[in-house]
């Protein structure tokens, strides 16, 4: 079973509410997906430890209904 990319974002956003949150199907099978994941929360934290609060965000999804995502983040700094 696949996701849509707006119920990603949207799982994301409830987590991180900061977040500015890019996807793209890499095929189109609604199964791979690349994420780029920019949120103030990420200051401070290793890469791991930012990859790590978008996957909690997903709720388990990850290998189940989201087959593989791609992940990039970043800290959003304050304009």
């Amino acid at each position: 079973m696949a996701m849509n990319q707006s119920d990603i974002v949207q799982m994301i956003k409830e987590a991180l509410p900061d977040a500015e949150v890019q996807i793209e199907d890499l095929r189109g099978d609604g199964d791979h997906y690349a994420a780029y994941v920019r949120s103030a929360e990420f200051k401070g934290k290793t890469r791991v430890q930012q990859h790590q609060m978008v996957y909690k965000a997903l709720q388990g999804r990850m290998g189940n209904e989201l087959h593989a995502l791609a992940l990039q983040t970043s800290v959003l700094e304050p304009a």
